[in-house]
C-alpha cells in the first residue's frame, strides 16, 4: 500500500460512510479479531459500519467486544445482501480471493462499493481498488495495527481495539510460538497490552474453557493419530460418525493437527475431517521449517495460506483421500528428509 493509497483512504472514511467488514468463511481468531478491532475503531469515526460473516463461527471467540454485532450472512441473507449492495466501502480481511467467502461471493462481486483488501496470504487476486498484502506480517490483526499506523490513529486504539487485535495475533501465532512471530509482533502487542488488552484473560477465554465432549473428540483425534517415518510425516483422521458421538460444534478441531506436528521427528501434519454434508474432506496442513504446505495444498487439494500453515480440500471419499495423500508424498521424500 503506498502512500498516496493511505492519503486516498483517509480522505475516503474522513466523512461518514456505510461501510461493511467481511472475513472468510469459517473464520477463525483472526478473522474475527481483526474485523471488529476495525469495527470499533470506525465506530469511532461515526461510520455506519457492519461486519457481515458468511458462515458462524466458535463459541470460544463470542465473548470479543463487539461479538453482538456480527451479523451472519447464511442466516441473514437477505438482510446482508442490502447492506453490501448499499455500501460505500467494503474492508475484506484475511483472505485474498473473494471465493474465500463462500456464498457472499456473488453479492461481493456485484458491489459498486470501493474495495480494501487487508490479508497476509499469498497470491493476492486483484480485486480491490486498495491492497495491503504482506505475507511477512503472522496476523491480519498485525497488519490492522499497522494500517491504524499508516492512518496516524494508534492513539484511538481502545481497550476494546486492543482485545480484539490480541485475539487475532496470539491465535494465528499458537500463541506466538509459530516461526512467524517477529521482534515487531511482540512490540505490538505490548502496546497493545498497554492499551488494555488483558492478555491472561484473553488467552483463558480462548484456550481454557473447554467441554467434556470436545476433549473426548480430542482423545479420539489421537487415537487415530498416525506416523509415516519414512516421510517425517503424520495425520489424523476424523469421521463423521465420530464428530457426531462427540457431538462435535465448530472449532473443536481448532489447533488438533498440531498435536502430529509435535512428534519427535515430524516436519508436516495433517488432519483429515469429513464433511458430509459438504461432500468434502475439510484439511488442516502444519509443517515445521522451510516445507511449503501452501504450495502443497495448492497443488493437490484445492487451497492454500502460507508456508507453515494451509488449509485445503478433497472430494475424493475420507479412505481415498487419505489413499492419494500418501501416493504424493515420495514427491516431497527428499524435503521432509532434510
Amino acid at each position: 500500500m503506498t502512500n498516496n493509497d493511505i492519503l486516498e483512504i483517509k480522505q475516503l472514511i474522513q466523512e461518514p460512510k456505510k461501510i461493511v467488514i467481511v472475513p472468510h468463511k469459517n473464520p477463525d481468531g483472526d478473522a474475527i479479531g481483526s474485523s471488529l478491532g476495525l469495527y470499533h475503531y470506525l465506530k469511532t469515526l461515526n461510520h455506519d459500519v457492519a461486519v457481515i460473516v458468511p458462515n458462524d463461527y466458535p463459541s470460544f471467540l463470542k465473548w470479543i467486544p463487539g461479538n453482538n454485532s456480527v451479523i451472519v450472512f447464511e442466516v441473514k441473507k437477505n438482510k446482508s445482501e442490502k447492506i453490501i449492495e448499499d455500501a460505500d466501502i467494503i474492508f475484506t480481511l484475511d483472505f485474498n480471493a473473494l471465493r474465500r467467502t463462500g456464498d457472499m461471493e456473488t453479492s461481493l462481486e456485484h458491489s459498486k462499493a470501493t474495495k480494501i483488501l487487508i490479508d497476509h496470504h499469498q497470491q493476492p487476486d486483484n480485486y480491490a481498488k486498495y491492497i495491503y498484502s504482506d505475507v511477512s506480517i503472522c496476523a491480519t490483526s498485525q497488519m490492522i495495527y499497522h494500517f491504524l499506523e499508516m492512518l496516524d490513529a494508534t492513539e484511538d486504539i481502545s481497550k476494546d481495539i486492543a482485545t480484539c487485535l490480541y485475539v487475532g495475533i496470539m491465535t494465528d501465532t499458537g500463541s506466538f510460538k509459530f516461526p512467524s512471530t517477529t521482534s515487531t509482533t511482540h512490540r505490538v502487542i505490548a502496546e497493545l497490552i498497554d492499551k488494555g488488552a488483558d492478555n491472561s484473560s484473553i488467552h483463558n477465554n480462548v484456550y481454557d474453557t473447554n467441554s467434556y465432549n470436545k476433549l473426548q473428540l480430542l482423545g479420539c483425534a489421537l487415537s487415530n493419530l498416525k506416523v509415516l517415518r519414512t516421510y517425517n510425516t503424520a495425520y489424523i483422521t476424523l469421521t463423521e460418525d465420530e464428530l457426531q458421538k462427540y457431538q462435535f460444534k465448530k472449532g473443536d478441531t481448532e489447533g488438533v493437527v498440531n498435536y502430529g506436528l509435535a512428534i519427535e521427528g515430524v516436519k508436516f501434519a495433517v488432519i483429515f475431517i469429513e464433511q458430509k454434508k459438504e461432500g468434502i474432506i475439510k484439511m488442516s496442513l502444519r509443517s515445521k521449517g522451510d516445507f511449503d504446505v501452501n504450495t502443497l495444498a495448492r497443488e493437490h487439494f484445492n487451497g492454500g495460506g502460507h508456508i507453515n500453515a494451509a488449509g485445503g480440500r478433497s472430494e475424493r471419499p475420507l479412505k481415498d483421500t487419505i489413499r492419494y495423500f500418501k501416493s504424493i508424498l515420495p514427491q516431497y521424500k527428499t524435503e521432509l528428509n532434510l
